[in-house]
């Protein structure tokens, strides 16, 4: 017998294909669902609250992956790993990553998260995922008590949850819209703004979160303008932004789309400043001429294209993976060795790596990581000016 569709109980039923209407047989089967549901979620927490879950030949840490093309947070990962075993692992222990990817019908995330923790048996998590993979991953770790470090989605609303196991090593939606306003209201004096977005979640949840934070700044409401994710042809859109009579854009979106927008403005001979949050700055490679067509352009940073241990990083990916490391690369590569940094000081108790993570600080190549009472990164996130095609620091 198989049962599929998302909340069976409330919608048409199919079982082996076919659909079911009987409210009598809902009412017999909801019951015996709901009775084995909590019985696998207490043994869940039971089996996962043991001491030294950890005693096979390896250290297994999970990495969950939007998709298969996501690779710069895999490759981040290994190489973490790699180092971490090249000076000995955990007492002698080697580490072990194991990746699945989250693609697929919703709810994978989920599945594969269990997937990872009982059939894997990995001591923690890292996710390289958007918001809403994350707060299926983070259910899971509240359940299980497994450690869920999340590495490039800035929802919010995941440590609005408040679950103790979970912590971000990115800057979330907030702390990017504050150091925008500060940057384009306080020091640039641009009064009146546009802010651009296609229609993804992670892009409406982040201009909504500037949306908040620009009107409790008493700063006048921005226009607002959005695209679709597939447009190749954005003049429609750059003729919205002439009439706007606007002397600022902010682009909540995709890298592809971003570069494309500021490509067109400067065809059309609109010179107008361009500000962008973290995800417009690229996901998997941070190439030249991705660089070049955001000329101009400032954007939430990552930090590690300018720290010494970041040249570093970005060098020896370049020369192990043959492309350079973009920001997913490097909160993957923070998010790893942290939890790595955290087994080899607190050993391999979930609930001593938990304690560890939340009263300690690591320094890592996107600056210094520490971490609130809800697992937010504490600290300003930077931002950089792509001049020449190049990434410079902008001084907070």
């Amino acid at each position: 017998m198989q049962l599929t569709g998302r909340y069976w109980f409330k919608k048409p039923l199919l079982f082996e294909g076919k659909q079911i209407y009987s409210m009598k047989f809902r009412r017999l089967v909801f019951p015996v669902f709901i009775f084995f549901a909590l019985q696998g979620l207490i043994l869940a927490e039971r089996q996962t609250s043991k001491e030294g879950t950890q005693t096979g030949k390896t250290i297994k840490i999970g990495l969950l992956i939007q998709d298969q093309n996501f690779l710069a947070a895999k490759n981040a990962a290994e190489m973490a790993i790699q180092k971490a075993n090249e000076t000995g692992g955990y007492k002698g222990i080697p580490f072990e990553l194991v990746e699945l990817s989250m693609e697929g019908p919703w709810g994978t995330g989920s599945k594969q998260a269990v997937n990872l923790i009982f059939e894997k048996e990995v001591l923690a998590i890292l996710g390289s995922n958007d918001g809403r993979n994350a707060h299926l991953v983070e259910q899971v770790s509240a359940k299980t008590r497994v450690i869920f470090v999340s590495a490039w989605s800035g929802d919010p609303t995941l440590s609005q949850a408040y679950v103790p196991w979970y912590f971000s090593c990115v800057p979330n939606d907030f702390q990017q819209a504050d150091a925008l306003i500060l940057e384009i209201s306080v020091k640039e004096k641009i009064s009146r703004i546009a802010v651009i977005s296609d229609n993804d979640y992670d892009s409406k949840l982040a201009l909504n979160c500037f949306l908040k934070r620009i009107k409790i700044s008493g700063k006048p409401d921005p226009k607002q303008l959005f695209y679709e994710n597939n447009n190749q042809d954005f003049n429609v859109l750059i003729d919205q932004i002439a009439d706007a009579d606007v002397n600022g854009i902010i682009l909540f979106g995709q890298p592809a789309a971003s570069q494309k927008i500021i490509e067109q403005l400067r065809e059309r001979k609109i010179k107008i400043p361009v500000f962008g949050t973290l995800s417009v700055s690229g996901y998997q490679e941070t190439e030249e001429s991705a660089l070049k067509s955001l000329e101009s352009a400032v954007l939430v940073s990552s930090d590690h294209m300018f720290s010494a241990g970041g040249l570093s990083f970005r060098q020896e990916f370049q020369k192990k993976f043959g492309y350079q490391a973009g920001p997913v690369a490097a909160y993957a590569y923070d998010g790893m060795n942290l939890i790595i940094y955290a087994i080899k000081n607190a050993g391999t108790e979930r609930e001593k790596i938990q304690k560890y993570l939340k009263e300690n600080k690591y320094d890592g190549i996107t600056g210094s990581i520490r971490f609130d009472d809800k697992g937010n990164r504490i600290g300003d996130p930077q931002l950089m000016k792509i001049k020449n095609g190049r990434p410079e620091k902008v001084e907070n």
